[in-house]
């Protein structure tokens, strides 16, 4: 019947959807980030960063475009049931090293960060300092 045909289906996505924290828990022994040099390419690497998807890959990889000494900086994700991305950097390897280039786009990173929230709080206490009590955004 068409009812236990779709009670079937459902079961299986069920059992195939990992649980909710192996999407941001780290298994005990596993590093977080590691490096591997690519053999092929000249001053180029792949990191693997596990437990992260599309939004730290995108923002790794725009970061790391806006470096003048950065030729090429890309991610992917080996598989959408797999929480990790691989970013690969290739550099111009007389000014930077792809592990130099890589830092530098998180500290940038989180310095951008950093005024991002600063200047949130500053614009929620100038909306609460102007609203009555009981209206605070934060």
């Amino acid at each position: 019947s068409t009812q236990s045909t779709w009670g079937i289906r459902a079961q299986i996505v069920v059992m195939n959807l990992p649980e909710r924290f192996e999407l941001f828990v780290l298994p005990e022994g596993v590093k977080k980030v590691s490096f591997a040099q690519d053999n092929r390419i000249a001053d180029a690497g792949s990191f693997t960063i596990e437990k992260e998807d599309h939004t730290v890959g995108n923002l790794l990889r725009m970061q790391l475009l806006e470096d003048q000494n950065v030729l090429f900086g890309g991610y992917r994700m080996p598989h959408p049931l797999q929480h990790s991305i691989v970013v690969k950097v290739q550099t111009r390897g007389e000014k930077t090293t792809p592990m130099k280039a890589m830092l530098g786009a998180i500290g940038d990173l989180t310095s951008e960060f950093t005024l991002l929230e600063e200047r949130f709080k500053t614009e929620v206490a100038r909306w609460n300092s102007h609203h009555p009590t009981g209206q605070e955004l934060y």
